[in-house]
């Protein structure tokens, strides 16, 4: 038995649209109130849960006569203004029938790039726990554009895991777990246990159904943003919800690979927009990458963009590639000012760390 999944008490649900949608694309209200027990149960169990849900598009095909999801920008926002309405309906009727309240909470990129409302998101699931209120959570695809959006509510339900903590994320949809190679290949097998995801091996190429938008690349991309936030994850079959939380071996099950970390820097690794980069030199890369120390004025050759004092920017290393990411302690301008001089040099003695050590998120 799974004992990180029996004995969580913070459980984030993600459940796709394949998953609430029969063959021909209408909400399938069965599995929905199949769906709404179960997380009941948990809730009255004093679990704290949060549903991340798809098929507002996929709730409007029917009454909008769509035989399939559209592909342009307008009939998605129209069909999701239709369908969020009847998706939180037919939710609220299900988790009613066990004396459940829910709570809609729409959200897009923005909302978690921008730290305020981050911090609103944040305060709202906090009082809607305390009030014994399940938050259903959905992209709002209303207002979303290709350029700002998730993608998928994979990566959303991650980067909400890591927003309250969870100690558990299932992502359920319609594949039964990770495979070792396409799962219509022969000799594909399923794997059970994940113990790192940066050395996996394995066929990603498969990709949603006509309902969905996710594929198994997003959700091993979630997969990475939970673990690394300290969150275990389990991968399955939405048909196999009830085995998962009960900790059978169902699924994929991916171990959190790190201690919990604050929450702003695991937005700033997986959520920040940059406004900016750090070029910097191979001294100042050792430094930070071996000497786990501060990046100094000194190590900088280069500071492109425009920015604030505390904003996200990108540190760059003297190849040009990524580093990683901080939040710097200096704007722009006042850091051209300072950039390859010492803090012992007349006029350069005031100086700060350009990003501090506890303010930066390294990927080497």
């Amino acid at each position: 038995m799974r004992r990180e999944v029996t004995a969580a008490k913070r459980v984030v649900v993600k459940v796709g649209s394949s998953s609430l949608t029969n063959r021909d694309g209408h909400l399938d209200l069965d599995r929905i109130a199949s769906l709404a027990r179960l997380l009941s149960e948990l809730n009255h169990r004093g679990v704290r849960v949060v549903l991340v849900t798809s098929g507002a598009i996929a709730a409007a095909l029917g009454p909008l006569g769509l035989k399939h999801r559209p592909r342009d920008l307008e009939t998605q926002q129209a069909a999701a203004a239709v369908g969020q309405g009847l998706l939180v309906s037919h939710y609220s009727d299900a988790f009613a029938e066990h004396g459940v309240t829910v709570a809609q909470l729409l959200l897009t990129v923005e909302d978690v790039l921008r730290p305020k409302t981050y911090r609103n998101a944040l305060n709202t699931i906090s009082r809607l726990f305390r009030l014994g209120v399940v938050p259903i959570v959905n992209e709002n695809d209303t207002v979303a554009t290709h350029e700002i959006r998730f993608g998928d509510n994979d990566r959303l339900a991650a980067l909400i895991a890591h927003l309250v903590r969870a100690d558990v994320l299932l992502l359920m949809s319609d594949v039964d777990g990770l495979y070792t190679a396409h799962p219509k290949s022969p000799g594909a097998r399923r794997i059970e246990r994940v113990e790192d995801i940066s050395v996996l091996d394995v066929d990603t190429s498969r990709v949603g159904t006509k309902i969905g938008t996710g594929g198994m690349r997003t959700k091993l991309q979630a997969a990475d943003i939970a673990t690394q936030a300290g969150v275990s994850v389990v991968l399955g079959h939405a048909d196999q919800l009830e085995e998962a939380l009960a900790g059978e071996p169902v699924g994929t099950f991916f171990v959190a690979t790190r201690k919990r970390r604050p929450r702003r820097l695991l937005w700033l690794a997986f959520a920040a927009e940059t406004r900016g980069a750090l070029h910097i030199d191979e001294g100042a890369r050792r430094a930070l990458t071996v000497g786990n120390a501060s990046l100094l004025a000194i190590g900088v050759r280069e500071v492109e963009g425009t920015f604030a004092e505390g904003e996200p920017v990108e540190i760059v290393g003297p190849d040009g590639q990524p580093i990683g990411r901080g939040f710097v302690g200096y704007s722009s301008s006042e850091l051209r000012g300072e950039i390859g001089h010492r803090s012992d040099e007349d006029g350069h003695r005031h100086q700060r760390p350009v990003v501090h050590r506890d303010l930066m998120m390294l990927s080497e």
